[in-house]
């Protein structure tokens, strides 16, 4: 059974996790409904959610399926969910009409932190965040996931941004909303496909536990006075194995020609460019693409198994 509360199903699964004051990690859908054809992208949810509970957490993948908001899938679910010929792509606007439409999409990275802290998920796990698009100086084209960063108190775990944005420009508007930028391990804001940037985290963090405990400091987890708490995301910049990594140049080379190319506008900008980034790859940025999305989910649910340990004691 679910329970259905102002919209809002919460699969058994996540509820028994809740109840038992377990580890949930949140899991996005636009993966499954954008990100790749089938069965690719049934075969990356799946394993994804198996990522999640080999390291000690419930994976609650989060979804809009007939104007009913969802979280956490099952596997009948997430196999329908990706044959979805017609599924929407949700942002923060495009929530309430699919809910009024009773409609079926993949939620961003945006609106799966709205929906995760309002189910009472603090992580998340994704591939890379939005940005701000090369050329936004004159297109203003800035993804929604940087606004709700600022103001969504869920931790975010990902391989930095999604390369074919200005990560430069990307992380000042982070600076400028507050959201700290933590180095998982690393020192450089990783690039997606390859590890190092060159551009300084806002800081370095080594290990689960002590993200934990920036978390905890940061959201009042700890019972602190509100005086001492600070709303808002963390971004835990999570960078690509080595093994997993692309040549720097190369890739670069190839998004060049691949934004050259591009003449299409708004949502459909990074779903061309990443499309069109695998073919001149042929194939290799996809694969580096499930790589780096599984480890992510990996360390996201080691951050959460923390957290949960810590406000145990």
């Amino acid at each position: 059974m679910k329970r259905t509360y102002r919209r809002l199903v919460i699969s058994e699964d996540v509820r028994l996790a809740f109840r038992e004051r377990q580890a949930v990690v949140a899991l996005e859908s636009t993966v499954i409904t954008h990100g790749m054809p089938y069965p690719d992208n049934l075969n990356t949810a799946l394993a994804l959610e198996e990522c999640v509970r080999e390291n000690g957490a419930i994976p609650a993948t989060i979804a809009v399926i007939d104007g009913l908001v969802r979280v956490g899938l099952s596997q009948d679910e997430l196999k329908s969910l990706s044959q979805q010929k017609k599924a929407y792509k949700l942002s923060r606007r495009d929530l309430p009409v699919a809910l009024a439409a009773k409609k079926t999409g993949g939620t961003t990275v945006a609106t799966t932190m709205m929906i995760a802290q309002e189910a009472g998920i603090r992580v998340f796990a994704t591939g890379g965040i939005g940005g701000v698009h090369r050329g936004a100086e004159s297109t203003f084209d800035v993804s929604a996931d940087l606004e709700e960063l600022g103001r969504t108190s869920v931790c975010v775990v990902s391989a930095g941004a999604k390369a074919v944005l200005d990560l430069p420009k990307t992380l000042e508007v982070l600076e400028s909303k507050g959201v700290p930028v933590i180095g998982y391990g690393c020192d450089e804001f990783p690039a997606f496909y390859y590890r190092n940037s060159g551009l300084k985290t806002s800081a370095r963090m080594d290990s689960p536990d002590e993200v934990a405990e920036l978390l905890i400091h940061k959201w009042n987890l700890a019972r602190w006075p509100d005086s001492m708490r600070f709303d808002g995301g963390v971004l835990v910049a999570n960078p690509i194995l080595q093994e997993d990594a692309l040549d720097r140049d190369e890739i670069e080379a190839v998004i060049t020609q691949a934004i050259g190319e591009s003449q299409v506008s708004g949502r459909d900008v990074t779903p061309f460019l990443l499309s069109r980034i695998g073919q001149l790859t042929k194939g290799k940025s996809q694969l580096s693409n499930h790589a780096l999305i599984q480890n992510n989910a990996v360390v996201a649910a080691q951050i959460a198994t923390a957290l949960v340990e810590k406000i145990r004691k």
